[in-house]
């Protein structure tokens, strides 16, 4: 069984617990792999930082898990990690397939971004909550573009600190943000065939779901559980929608469930109200205002097109 994961709340406890120098800043690090020692007698290793990371790396013989996902890094992936997440490795026994580790990882603490547009708007980067396996594989050229920020991050902090330090610091942040945001776009658009299962099988969930008698107590789905029944995390399917179909989960969940309302009201002699309870609104009033929202019509408009 793993350990507990060891809490590090500072980037020099990281540092001391990973046998490095101490960092020449506080609140900002750039730290290259291949100069982490690791203690051969340890097998797994967890831990949560109070921190935000975001690592471009290569490791073989290694199983990385974040949450409850397992990956393999064999392949390069930038992944991104916001504080709280439990991050954890585990090595291969063999002392032969020892893990090998090369790329860099860029620390910083949320107290760097005091006072400063990040402050509020590194929210907005949903892949913080990505999961491991939602990682960002990047070609040649683009882990070229983001390695040259992470150059220039890396020697700004190492000179001398003057008052224009952080903010060229946090544009150089910003940029590298915004690229990783773009290159997403890139991979959802990329991977056609591993997305548009997800596609498939999203539209699978919700038909067979608003099919069930039960949805009177079920209730309408929530983004959560669609998210868990595809095996992706909440923002990462999100973000993958909205790039395919320019609709978010909600408003996938929201189009079936009129879809359904639609059939009913058609094909139906049932009420209004009796509708709006079978489709698992506690409230007819809610049914009547999403329905017109959705479609410009209220349910009874819609009905006596029919009539």
């Amino acid at each position: 069984m793993m350990k507990q994961p060891v809490r590090l709340k500072t980037i020099s406890e990281f540092h001391q617990f990973r046998g490095l120098p101490k960092p020449e800043h506080p609140l900002i690090s750039v730290i290259d792999y291949s100069t982490i020692s690791h203690d051969a007698d340890v097998r797994e290793l967890s831990w949560v930082l109070d921190f935000y990371s975001i690592s471009a790396k290569r490791t073989s013989n290694a199983k990385i898990t974040y949450g409850q996902q397992a990956y393999d890094f064999d392949e390069g992936v930038l992944f991104f990690m916001a504080p709280g997440q439990v991050f954890s490795v585990t090595v291969d026994p063999d002392p032969n397939r020892r893990s090998q580790h090369t790329g860099w990882i860029l620390l910083i603490h949320p107290d760097f971004f005091w006072n400063t547009s990040l402050a509020k708007s590194i929210r907005q980067y949903e892949f913080f909550d990505y999961a491991v396996n939602e990682a960002l594989f990047l070609s040649e050229k683009e882990e070229n573009t983001i390695y040259r920020i992470i150059e220039n991050i890396q020697q700004e902090y190492h000179s001398n600190i003057d008052q224009f330090s952080q903010n060229i610091i946090i544009s150089q942040i910003e940029t590298l943000l915004n690229y990783a945001e773009r290159f997403y776009q890139r991979q959802f658009i990329t991977r056609k065939i591993s997305n548009h299962q997800i596609l498939d099988s999203l539209e699978k969930l919700l038909t067979d779901y608003f099919s069930h008698e039960d949805l009177i107590t079920k209730g309408l789905p929530s983004v959560q559980f669609v998210a868990e029944q595809l095996h992706v995390s909440p923002s990462y399917l999100t973000g993958l929608l909205k790039a395919l179909t320019g609709q978010s989960t909600q408003q996938h969940i929201h189009e079936k469930l009129i879809d359904r309302a639609k059939e009913k009201l058609s094909t139906t002699p049932l009420s209004v109200s009796e509708i709006a309870y079978e489709l698992g609104f506690e409230h007819p009033q809610s049914f009547n205002k999403l329905f017109k929202n959705k479609t410009s019509q209220t349910p009874l408009e819609f009905r006596n097109n029919f009539n």
